[in-house]
């Protein structure tokens, strides 16, 4: 055999190994990458995206288009320093196909810059960093939850327009998605004729909430806007109702602060109002038939985050059902998602531009153990999605 026959005999053998690969791809299992925070304060919010997530796929049979889905699993410890090596042993030492996460908008920027670099596709089932759908917007990046501009946006307005209020004090932790969040609730008040006098912050997740709460005090503003989620939102709720700030300055935030949360807050958090994309007494036939298979499955109520997760699994199967399981297929898999309508117990939404939820954003009151739905606050609420180039 000559050395050009060789070389060409080679060639073949790739090619056939390339399109058995190819051939495989919309076959095998697909692998999917789950990088959430399993540890710390967040711990409840990633589990019960990893329930949502997989409750959609059990549904299914336990395929999407036809393909077995092999989990891999990663905690992220909401540790952006750890972020970038994290992502990297699902897409290097793992090859997944999908990654799926996270919680923290600091991780979830780390994330976002790997999947844009080696075109892994990246589902956001909760972190709201304006970014991932505003500068770093990208055709294989998907979120299924919301930007923290959506409902702190929606609640300024309502706090401004429906509550009267005039004078207000924001508080959250000081990463990007308190900032957001805070400037989001500005933006939304303030153009609806209130003023923010003063935002506060302190690093994250520091709890130590006691001085903030006497400046808060000292300062009687008409409201006061929070960012907080988890153990961290559990505790500052209780402190300011211990403060005895909630008799006189009624508080504010976005969902996040009472989701999840309700059972260890207790009487704390009775009365007050949030907004989100989701609320408790939704009564939608899809709503109550998603609640009484999270509960059978995991034996416990499900919340935003359980929704966000299982949606993320729904875009998922939308995409994948366009290229017949081959999610190699780029741009079929994106444009199949781009024109979706998800039928989300949230109730229904479509993808921006930047690929973020078109959705509405509900105006929630604590009662008991539930965010009861009060009203619509905004019909189909698109994010600007500043700086998004796609």
């Amino acid at each position: 055999m000559t050395i050009r026959t060789a070389r060409l005999a080679l060639t073949a053998i790739a090619f056939a190994a390339l399109a058995s690969a190819a051939g495989a791809q919309g076959t095998g299992k697909l692998k999917v990458g789950l990088m959430l925070p399993y540890s710390g304060t967040y711990t409840a919010l990633g589990v019960a995206i990893e329930n949502g997530f997989k409750l959609y796929v059990d549904e299914q049979g336990g395929k999407l288009a036809g393909r077995e889905i092999e989990y891999f699993k990663v905690d992220d410890e909401s540790d952006p320093a750890k972020a970038t090596d994290n992502v990297n042993k699902l897409i290097k030492r793992d090859n997944v196909d999908v990654i799926v996460g996270t919680v923290h908008s600091g991780v979830a920027m780390a994330m976002a810059k790997a999947a844009k670099e080696s075109g892994t596709v990246l589902i956001v089932p909760n972190a709201g960093a304006d970014a991932v759908t505003g500068p770093m917007c990208a055709p294989n990046i998907f979120r299924s939850s919301f930007s923290n501009w959506q409902p702190a946006f929606a609640m300024g307005e309502v706090a401004a327009k429906q509550q009267g209020k005039k004078k207000a004090m924001t508080i959250t932790w000081k990463y990007a998605a308190g900032d957001e969040s805070v400037n989001g609730f500005k933006e939304g008040f303030e153009k609806n004729g209130g003023k923010v006098d003063k935002q506060l912050t302190l690093p994250f997740p520091n709890v130590e909430f006691q001085a903030l709460l006497t400046e808060i005090a000292a300062a009687k503003p008409d409201a006061v806007y929070a960012f907080f989620a988890g153990g961290g939102a559990v505790k500052f709720v209780k402190d300011y109702q211990a403060a005895g700030l909630s008799k006189t300055i009624p508080l504010y935030g976005p969902g996040f602060l009472t989701d999840g949360t309700l059972e260890a807050q207790g009487e704390a958090a009775q009365g007050m109002l949030t907004t989100l994309h989701y609320a408790d007494g939704l009564n939608t036939a899809r709503d109550n038939a998603f609640r009484v298979g999270y509960a059978k499955a995991f034996k416990l109520q499900p919340d935003v985050y359980a929704v966000q997760g299982y949606d993320a699994a729904q875009m998922l199967g939308v995409g994948l059902a366009a290229t017949k399981g081959d999610i190699g297929k780029k741009a079929e898999f994106t444009a199949a998602i781009e024109k979706a309508k998800i039928d989300s117990p949230r109730g229904t939404f479509t993808m921006s531009k930047s690929h973020n939820p078109v959705q509405d954003i509900y105006l929630r009151k604590v009662e008991g153990k539930e965010n009861k739905l009060v009203s619509i606050a905004i019909k189909g609420l698109t994010d600007p999605a500043r700086g998004c180039r796609m």
